[in-house]
């Protein structure tokens, strides 16, 4: 097992692997700051053997600069920042009309979300133990007052449990509706005809959300659920259905079914931190549009 390094070591083992650091201190300054684990992700486009993950010598190519990974990671810092507040938007409202139009479909049973008759079983089955038994919900203010209040329910109806369940649930409850017309109409409030298809935006958009919210390398992102071509014209096919470009793409077509203001607010951020970024050595911007598909 490998031990741990110094900063003045994992400078030695950066520059035996044909990295350029001309500034010492400061590369030290941002190891402490950024640290050493992390950034090897941005070093990983740059070695010679990428973009295979066996047998990696970690050897450069030739000309490397310590600070191209590091503007790697800037950038990737700054995308995150711009991404959140249009994800939040959309994880909220796709909540909100979930919500909505389920509970007024199935206005009769404001349980709907465990009904054997409105979701599948397996949904079901695992509930208590996935969301309602969760230490989130346990501690949740708003549910435990429910709860002291009408101490005979087992569940706080739909517009309290779903309003704090996680993005991740809810997708999972999407998933989990039976009737495959509620899940067309929920799909069609957001621009897309096809169920199936609206599952890979929402799926697209929730990984990207998650990368986001954990702080992750977003530059060389891969869905482990493709986008469909299928739906709208969004010119996405081939790589673009996995990688960054797809989710960003995705991301802004359902913002503007939401709001057209934010979509173009959205857009404009993106171009802003891609005109920054173009001023960055050639071959480090060639890198990123390989790595992500963004084409700026």
């Amino acid at each position: 097992m490998k031990t741990a390094k110094t900063v003045d070591e994992q400078i030695d083992i950066l520059r035996s692997r044909g990295i350029i650091i001309n500034d010492s201190e400061k590369a030290k300054e941002i190891l402490h700051d950024i640290g050493y684990y992390r950034l090897g992700f941005y070093f990983f486009p740059f070695e010679q053997t990428h973009p295979q993950t066996a047998n990696r010598t970690h050897n450069v190519v030739p000309g490397t600069l310590f600070e191209d990974a590091v503007a790697l990671y800037y950038f990737d810092f700054d995308l995150r920042n711009i991404l959140n507040r249009y994800l939040t938007r959309v994880e909220v409202a796709f909540r909100t009309y979930l919500t909505y139009y389920m509970s007024l479909q199935y206005k009769t049973d404001p349980l709907w979300f465990v009904s054997p008759t409105v979701v599948i079983q397996s949904f079901i089955n695992d509930f208590d133990r996935k969301v309602y038994q969760s230490e989130a919900f346990k501690k949740n203010q708003q549910i435990k007052r429910h709860h002291n209040k009408y101490p005979a329910d087992k569940y706080a109806p739909a517009w309290k449990t779903v309003e704090f369940m996680t993005f991740g649930s809810i997708v999972r409850l999407y998933k989990s509706i039976d009737n495959k017309d509620d899940k067309k109409t929920i799909a069609k409030n957001f621009g897309v005809g096809k169920s199936a298809v609206f599952t890979s935006y929402i799926d697209a958009i929730y990984t990207l959300r998650n990368k986001c919210a954990h702080g992750s390398a977003l530059f060389d992102l891969q869905l482990p659920n493709g986008i469909s071509a299928k739906g709208p014209k969004l010119g996405l096919a081939g790589a673009d259905c996995q990688n960054l470009n797809g989710a960003i793409t995705v991301l802004q077509y359902v913002l503007k079914q939401i709001s057209q203001n934010r979509a173009n607010d959205l857009q404009k951020e993106l171009d802003d931190l891609y005109a920054r970024f173009k001023k960055q050595r050639v071959e480090l911007v060639e890198i990123l549009k390989k790595c992500s598909g963004l084409n700026f």
